[in-house]
């Protein structure tokens, strides 16, 4: 039993309850199964334990009888009104009456025990209500159907083919016209090496979907770097002064956007400085700066941009963009010339009126689509994607152990019987990774990160 709504002022909270004995639990509450008819909602006047003089709410309750439920378990679901008053009073009577809390994860937990879901699937649960940007939303929404637990069911098939065309080489060689020939044992375990490096391949694509693309705002102080930041993101995340030197460390905000997520990073002002505290707070700049992906460089003048551009690029090797800022308080007419040619793209833009945001917002576009797909790919809507370290280990692990055995099986160094260790280990690691096999470790560490009610 949990509540599966997050707590705080709302009109409807959901408390879920799952077991062989929850229709039994829910009725010393007020349920009737006879009037609750399966998957419909049914308007219910909740009690205590035992004692209708005592009500707790006019619910509306729903029956999922085993094993269509979530869980495969008889599953009763309470949609009572919100806040935190009435959900409590509700778990607390389910307490009283044989329930218990459930764990972090449970409810999904069950369901992979019972079949309806691989650990696959189960994991793409979380993802999808941990995620913050559309490029999560959408690699979740994939995993969730099955992408990568197809891709994954075809590799692990395909390695099995693999060790029964070795064991039959092993057990029969002289059935049916001699030995399997030793090209297309080693044509296949390179086709299963291709498909496998082709996983490992869409890792940095799911780093960049969760994390997103660094996008450092650098320049000297007072240049409108954070007003730019909070106008970018439409809230006030960073504090905003006319005191040279107020950001005395980088904030970082994930904003979404299409490809990939930005994360923008509002830097201290780079200058020389006497104040220490100051002084930290540029070397984290320096710090970002020379990991960015993009940096857009602030400046009030052509003349300003050029120079900082100057600075940043013995700092970085990442494109930059120039990003004229105050426009709407500029009089002076300049010639963006004067720039020089140090960036990919400048922009005219102002953080109080809005003008040139949009744009600038598409020159970040275009320059990361033209460093970053050619290193990391084009985003495939269809394309399932390593989004955990688990998922990577497994595959490294099962691509690893297969080309061992290409190695020992091309130059003979093994016996075939020995060499074969290595396909079985390759396919044991794919089988960990679906949960095809008994790994309570695994289940324990994989749900002790979803949040209770799910």
């Amino acid at each position: 039993m949990a509540i599966a709504t997050a707590p705080g002022r709302s009109a409807v909270a959901i408390v879920r309850l799952s077991g062989p004995q929850a229709e039994a639990i829910a009725a010393r509450l007020g349920v009737s199964v006879a009037r609750c008819a399966p998957r419909v909602a049914t308007r219910t006047r909740l009690h205590a334990c035992d004692d209708p003089t005592a009500p707790l709410d006019d619910a509306l309750v729903t029956r999922f009888p085993a094993p269509h439920s979530y869980t495969g378990e008889t599953v009763i679901e309470f949609a009572t009104h919100g806040g935190r008053v009435v959900p409590t009073a509700v778990c607390a009577a389910l307490l009283h009456a044989g329930a218990r809390q459930a764990l972090p994860g449970e409810f999904t937990e069950r369901a992979v025990l019972a079949g309806k879901l691989d650990l696959l699937r189960a994991e793409a649960v979380a993802d999808l209500i941990d995620a913050r940007s559309t490029a999560t939303h959408r690699a979740a929404l994939t995993q969730l159907d099955g992408a990568l637990s197809r891709a994954l069911d075809a590799l692990r098939a395909a390695v099995i083919e693999l060790d029964a065309l070795l064991a039959y080489d092993i057990d029969f060689p002289e059935e049916d016209g001699g030995p399997v020939p030793r090209a297309r044992i080693t044509t296949a375990c390179d086709t299963l090496v291709e498909r496998l490096e082709a996983l490992l391949a869409t890792v940095p694509a799911a780093v960049l979907g969760r994390d997103g693309v660094t996008v450092v705002l650098a320049g000297a102080p007072n240049v409108g770097k954070s007003s730019l930041l909070n106008a970018l993101v439409g809230e006030r995340r960073v504090i905003v002064s006319d005191v040279p030197g107020t950001t005395r460390d980088a904030v970082e905000v994930l904003l979404d956007h299409e490809p990939w997520p930005l994360r923008l990073v509002d830097t201290a002002g780079l200058r020389e400085t006497e104040d220490p505290v100051e002084r930290l707070g540029i070397e984290v700049s320096e710090r970002y700066v020379a990991s960015a992906h993009v940096v857009v460089v602030c400046g009030e003048t052509p003349a300003a941009l050029a120079a900082a551009a100057t600075e940043i690029r013995g700092r970085s090797a990442a494109p930059m963009i120039g990003a004229l800022t105050k426009r709407d308080l500029v009089t002076t007419s300049y010639d963006i010339a004067d720039a020089g040619s140090h960036f990919a793209h400048l922009v005219p833009v102002s953080a109080r009126t809005g003008d040139g945001q949009t744009a600038l917002l598409a020159a970040i576009t275009t320059v990361m689509r033209a460093q970053l797909e050619e290193r990391v790919g084009v985003l495939d809507t269809n394309t399932p994607l390593l989004t955990r370290a688990r998922h990577q280990s497994a595959i490294t692990t099962a691509r690893n152990e297969l080309l061992a055995f290409r190695a020992a099986w091309a130059d003979g160094a093994l016996p075939a019987p020995v060499a074969a260790s290595h396909v079985r280990a390759a396919a044991h690691a794919l089988e960990e990774l679906v949960g095809a096999v008994d790994i309570e470790d695994v289940l324990a560490k994989v749900f002790s990160s979803f949040c209770v009610g799910k």
